[in-house]
């Protein structure tokens, strides 16, 4: 089985404690369908500094699954709850060339 990295990409933080409890209860409901597939659930990123050239995206967290291939990876990926304007990228995590 193959690495991926997922990245999440946008968002904001739940405006009160009753929507955060309902989008936590997504995403651990998530995690749950992921199985044996979570290979790390990851965390939210939260401060930032850019080194050498300016950061194309602003990657809010990410995720570490299994997966056969990359067709198999996104496949997972289809249920995630996204909220609006955010967006996850699938990364095939390869090894180091040695």
């Amino acid at each position: 089985m193959k690495k991926f990295v997922y990245l999440f990409i946008g968002g904001t933080p739940p405006a009160d404690p009753a929507e955060s409890k309902k989008v936590m209860a997504a995403w651990e409901a998530w995690f749950g369908m992921l199985g044996g597939s979570l290979v790390d659930m990851g965390s939210i990123l939260g401060n930032r500094k850019t080194v050498g050239a300016p950061a194309a995206t602003k990657v809010t967290g990410y995720t570490v699954v299994q997966a056969a291939d990359l067709k198999a990876a996104v496949a997972l990926a289809k249920n995630c709850p996204l909220g609006p304007g955010e967006s996850l990228e699938v990364l095939e995590a390869m090894p180091p060339q040695m």
